[in-house]
């Protein structure tokens, strides 16, 4: 996940387990939102409540390859994505989509990425 994302979802008490059970549902399928250009948009449950009044996150997504946790906000922080944050999170995503393995160890290595442990 990115060092922004990783940031506001630990101000926000989000689990990693609440985020790697987010992206097993991306593999299945069950989304919020196909935001097309590999993005997604996953609804995860607030702790002690359900997904509906929780967090929204958007990440970009390769089915079996890579997601990586770009953006998130509470439902009542935001109701949705405007046209220009859609263009710049689609253009982000492209980007950590292409990264080469050794640029994402890099990455990794430098904490700009947090990597989650996920099996599928």
């Amino acid at each position: 996940m990115v060092k922004a994302f990783d940031r506001w979802a630990s101000q926000h008490g989000i689990s990693d387990e609440s985020l790697i059970k987010a992206i097993d549902e991306a593999e299945r399928g069950i989304v919020a939102a196909r935001l097309g250009s590999d993005l997604l948009k996953l609804r995860i449950a607030r702790k002690g409540g359900g997904k509906s009044s929780g967090f929204r996150t958007v990440i970009a997504f390769r089915r079996g390859q890579r997601a990586f946790f770009i953006d998130g906000w509470s439902k009542n922080e935001q109701d949705n994505i405007d046209e220009g944050e859609l263009k710049a999170l689609r253009i982000l995503a492209g980007i950590y989509l292409e990264l080469a393995d050794r640029q994402l160890e890099d990455m990794v290595t430098h904490r700009n990425l947090r990597e989650l442990k996920w099996q599928k």
